[in-house]
């Protein structure tokens, strides 16, 4: 019987959505939405899923993007602090 890779595909995005409560707590809390806290989140995501990782924080920013399908998280902390993370090809 053919493994027709479903279960991995699955792992990966457990695995996937999962990091992102980890990056968050970090970013948020050791750097505070600096530009150091975008590159560490980028700088994690692509070394954990693959190149073409985009991060932005800031407060009163709007976006329109691009992005691969269960790859996009936008959120924000402290109320008016905001962080969007993104992958595209």
């Amino acid at each position: 019987m053919a493994d027709t890779g479903e279960g991995k595909k699955e792992e990966a995005e457990y695995k996937r959505l999962h990091t992102f409560p980890l990056i968050r707590v970090r970013g948020g809390m050791d750097y505070a939405f600096t530009s150091s806290a975008a590159k560490m989140i980028k700088e994690t995501m692509d070394k954990k899923f693959g190149s073409s990782w985009h991060v932005v924080t800031g407060e009163g920013f709007g976006f329109e993007i691009a992005h691969e399908v269960k790859n996009l998280l936008y959120m924000f902390f402290g109320g008016s602090l905001a962080m969007c993370v993104w992958k595209c090809s």
